[in-house]
């Protein structure tokens, strides 16, 4: 492709750079605040911790390894090593799906339900401080919106809109 029938970068106005700047800030530092947390006070990375709290809201405590890794924003290769590490803890069980043996389970067991019990009130007062404390209601509520919106253009049938733009230059 000609540099003359490249697209043009689109740069970011003063404004924009200026809004984007700290939320690129936030996108580093906030996981990494959150899993220091989570390490500190109950051994567990912040994604382990997700994978616990999504089983323990489950039905029976159980949930499809597939559904379970879209709910942890994780991939299922990531999932599932996460999962064997938890496994040789004996907070979390593989199963075969009953409805539909082609799926595996994960299934919370009582251990790593108390492990949830136990890690959740640190986790929930670091979100309280972090985020929470700093935003109105009305604030959390349009954070809430946005976080949506831009989530589901990541989820969208384009599986990275930003690899399918053709390259500058």
């Amino acid at each position: 492709m000609s540099a003359e029938s490249a697209t043009p970068a689109r740069w970011l106005s003063p404004d924009e750079l200026a809004s984007w700047l700290p939320v690129g800030g936030l996108l580093l530092r906030l996981p990494a605040a959150l899993d220091a947390q989570m390490q500190r006070d109950s051994g567990l990375s912040h994604f382990e911790y997700l994978v616990l709290a999504n089983l323990s809201e489950a039905p029976q405590r159980t949930r499809r390894m597939s559904a379970l890794a879209a709910l942890a924003s994780g991939s299922l290769s990531r999932l599932s090593h996460v999962v064997k590490r938890l496994e040789g803890k004996g907070w979390v069980e593989r199963t075969a799906c009953r409805e539909d043996g082609r799926y595996t389970n994960a299934v919370l067991t009582e251990a790593g339900w108390r492990k949830v019990q136990q890690s959740a009130p640190g986790h929930v007062e670091a979100v309280r401080t972090l985020v929470l404390d700093v935003l109105t209601g009305e604030e959390l509520a349009e954070l809430g919106a946005m976080a949506r919106r831009i989530l589901a253009r990541l989820e969208s049938a384009e599986p990275n809109p930003v690899a399918a733009r053709p390259a500058p230059g």
